[in-house]
């Protein structure tokens, strides 16, 4: 990991020090997906199932799972797997159902009703990823706010095998949180299947779920098309920032930068501290740890574009931490809550060295699809709001329109909208008698 000290440097370096890593969306890369989109919309089931054996290399008789192939999956899976994931769902539910949006109505003048009723969206597409390993939690994180929400249809989406089944326990999950439809396929071709349709796969309004550069691409570019469907976020690489003073276990620390690690090349971990020795001593644990990996070969690709870097206080951190705006901060400092009035940008936060950024990711109630790559400046992780539409409700009586309706006159003229004021106007007219 580079060193670097933030007060030496000027803002260029500053920019370069918390530059993520160029992300894939080369133009062969859009050209590619583009590609893949067109070939689904023109030839549906049948595109999917060349692109399945071209990406996948499994040849699909079913694109859909059978009801057979999800006994199977149960009856494969240890009850000990099985059990985590209903507690894990269970905590899931927790959260989600006591953080859900509710309905609001309020009188903002005598006689004006104005009201917020919440309508779930009717359709919609889950990605679940399967590359270097299947990824049944995020089946729970999905699924799970989708049944609070009482979506009506949930579609799910994720790779096969090379034996054409998917993952037993990402079959399990979808089963455990009430997904009502899942289909063996992955990458961009999902993505295009799950926006547009196909003979087999419905067509959803909104997709949700974390993937590769080509499943982004897809979901950015099917997302800007008016015939497509909205996505839950843009997203890019994993990543965690840590916040650590001079009383942090540097074994925990260099732990939880390399479970980001460990995720792909392209993710990117930093370390903020105002200490030189727990610098030094998280930077020779990460190395000690990162050798006893499987994956280390991915995680040492992350390491060499990661960061260790010194700045003079645990205030000054909290800035840096607040323009980088990570997916994913932990806080391992002596009070941890003291910092979080300050923290105005972040994904997920982790407070204290009981809390690795692991248990969110599976099981302490919180969703782990989140902002990446910056964008936790402007967008928020998944939720149950995602899965619903807000939509306002207004009643006025006559007493009410008396009350606002001269006010909407004033401000509809003002901007030269003679219709708008006239639909106030006569009508008050005949309220008072003038017409």
């Amino acid at each position: 990991m580079k060193r670097l000290d933030w007060n030496a440097l000027d803002e260029t370096a500053r920019r370069e020090a918390l530059a993520r890593p160029a992300q894939a969306r080369a133009d062969e890369l859009k050209q590619g997906v583009a590609a893949i989109i067109a070939q689904v919309r023109a030839h549906g089931d049948v595109a999917l199932r060349e692109l399945s054996a071209k990406y996948d290399r499994c040849a699909l008789d079913a694109i859909e799972v059978t009801a057979a192939e999800f006994e199977t999956a149960e009856a494969a899976l240890d009850e000990a797997l099985k059990a985590a994931i209903r507690e894990a769902a269970g905590h899931i539910d927790t959260y989600h159902r006591a953080s859900q949006p509710t309905p609001v109505g309020v009188d903002t003048a005598p006689g004006v009703r104005v009201e917020r009723m919440l309508r779930p969206i009717t359709r919609v597409g889950l990605y679940v990823p399967a590359g270097t390993a299947p990824l049944p939690s995020t089946a729970l994180m999905l699924g799970v706010p989708a049944a609070i929400a009482g979506c009506r249809e949930v579609v799910l989406c994720s790779p096969a095998r090379a034996d054409g089944r998917c993952d037993e326990a990402v079959l399990y999950a979808a089963r455990v949180t009430g997904v009502h439809r899942v289909f063996k396929l992955g990458g961009a071709q999902a993505i295009a299947a799950m926006a547009y349709g196909t003979e087999s796969v419905p067509k959803c309004e909104k997709l949700f779920g974390p993937g590769n550069a080509w499943v982004t691409e897809a979901k950015l570019q099917v997302s800007g098309d008016p015939d497509g469907a909205a996505i839950d976020m843009p997203a890019g690489p994993s990543e965690v920032l840590v916040i650590a003073d001079d009383g942090a276990n540097p074994a925990f620390v260099a732990a939880d930068l390399l479970s980001q690690a460990e995720h792909g090349p392209d993710s990117q971990v930093v370390l903020l501290s105002p200490s030189a020795a727990l610098l030094d001593a998280v930077a020779a644990e990460v190395e000690r740890q990162v050798a006893t990996l499987p994956r280390s070969e991915t995680a040492l690709k992350a390491l060499a574009q990661s960061r260790l870097i010194a700045v003079d206080s645990l205030a000054q951190a909290v800035e840096v931490s607040n323009r980088y705006a990570p997916e994913h901060l932990i806080i391992q400092t002596a009070q941890p809550r003291a910092l979080l009035d300050g923290i105005e940008s972040a994904g997920s936060i982790f407070l204290g060295p009981w809390t690795p950024e692991s248990v969110g990711d599976y099981c302490s109630g919180s969703n782990h699809v989140l902002p990446t790559y910056g964008y936790a400046r402007s967008y928020s992780g998944v939720s149950v709001a995602s899965f619903v539409k807000q939509i306002s409700v207004q009643e006025v009586s006559a007493d009410g329109l008396r009350a606002i309706g001269p006010c909407t006159v004033t401000l509809a003229a003002a901007e030269q909208l003679e219709a708008h004021r006239r639909a106030v106007s006569m009508r008050l007219d005949v309220l008072e008698g003038r017409a």
